[in-house]
């Protein structure tokens, strides 16, 4: 099985360690585990990428070079049919999960992500899977406390990390690369158990 893993965010220093760049933070520590030693800028479709193999199975890494609303722009280049599709695996933050969850899921809506909603427009179909990273704060019961407007939402999701979430921020990422490696190796529903459950 071939799969193609994207990692959203937005290019540029500026916004590294930015919650909008959970995707590529953790499509960068799979690629530290499973060895990867260097990306390739590939111009034509405006993304850095890097091919690596998982016991059997390969797995296309990818990183779209554009804004976070163009992520389609490279994706579309890469996934030509809902088949295709179904081995796309899209890692994205997402604010209705608290920080520290990690969710993996199916053929669902966007929830209003734009990166998510720009890939299902290039690809035409909701068909593939997402590793929805939380990044917003929660009470002791779990609930989650949203920023609300659009400027405290574009603060928000813009702002890096705070220093005290750095530890917890490592271990998200390590389950996040245990998911991925899952994905490529066990397919879509043994993995999905495995991340649900953490």
């Amino acid at each position: 099985m071939n799969y193609t893993i994207v990692g959203l965010g937005n290019p540029g220093t500026e916004y590294e360690g930015t919650r909008h760049n959970t995707g590529r933070i953790a499509v960068d520590t799979f690629a530290k585990k499973v060895g990867v030693k260097e990306w390739k800028d590939d111009k034509k479709v405006n993304a850095e990428i890097a091919k690596i193999k998982v016991g059997k199975n390969t797995a296309l890494l990818m990183k779209p070079n554009t804004f976070m609303n163009k992520s389609g722009n490279a994706v579309g280049k890469f996934i030509k049919s809902k088949k295709a599709a179904e081995t796309l695996v899209v890692i994205h933050d997402d604010m209705d999960i608290p920080f520290g969850k990690i969710k993996l899921s199916f053929n669902k809506s966007s929830g209003g992500h734009r990166g998510v909603e720009s890939i299902m427009r290039a690809v035409k179909t909701e068909g593939f899977i997402r590793m929805r990273i939380g990044i917003s704060p929660a009470n002791a019961k779990g609930i989650v406390k949203k920023p609300q407007g659009e400027k405290a939402v574009g603060d928000f999701i813009l702002g890096k990390f705070k220093p005290s979430e750095q530890d917890d921020l490592k271990k998200i990422m390590k389950n996040a690369a245990m998911g991925l490696e899952a994905v490529v190796l066990e397919g879509r529903e043994i993995a999905t158990m495995k991340v649900n459950s953490l």
